[in-house]
């Protein structure tokens, strides 16, 4: 059975950091990316699958096609998998399919319209809020952590910031 190693949540998805640290971190052999977008856009399909290094196998899913694979084909693989989603939102149903039931990073979510920046990266929409909550409430850890480097942060103290803003 495929082994998720790492479950990031990153609106850069595959970038500098993932391939220089969180794959050395993880000791992941495969990148398996939830999007979409993607999944209709083979020629980004192509510079994500480029960016990664040697060795490293790149599986792009959107996230029903994403759910279709980890019901019946991730049995057959012995990856270590890092698994990176661009949203909370796709996150949401990788969770609710059972896909996603450990620890969850939150590495970089985008500015935008409706979105509170609360630390470095991270920018939250009340839709997050609402996501990461529920979250919370299944009892998943999650947390914020850019770098290996850096100490995680509990994601309620960057829920509370978004309230006081």
């Amino acid at each position: 059975m495929a082994n998720i190693v790492l479950t990031r949540v990153d609106s850069r998805l595959i970038h500098g950091q993932v391939v220089t640290k969180w794959l050395q971190q993880s000791a992941a052999n495969e990148i398996f990316v939830v999007s979409d977008e993607l999944e209709n856009d083979e020629f980004l399909q192509s510079i994500y699958v480029m960016a990664a290094p040697p060795g490293v196998e790149v599986k792009i899913y959107g996230v029903e096609s994403a759910k279709k694979y980890w019901a019946e084909e991730a049995a057959n693989s012995n990856a270590k998998v890092l698994f990176l989603v661009p949203d909370l939102t796709a996150l949401k149903a990788m969770v609710e399919a059972d896909v996603i039931k450990n620890d969850i990073q939150i590495g970089g979510l985008g500015g935008g319209a409706e979105r509170k920046n609360v630390l470095k990266n991270i920018n939250l929409s009340e839709n997050d809020v609402e996501i990461l909550n529920g979250f919370l409430a299944k009892k998943l850890n999650v947390f914020f952590q850019a770098i290996p480097e850096d100490n995680p942060i509990e994601i309620s103290k960057l829920i509370e910031k978004y309230n006081s803003l």
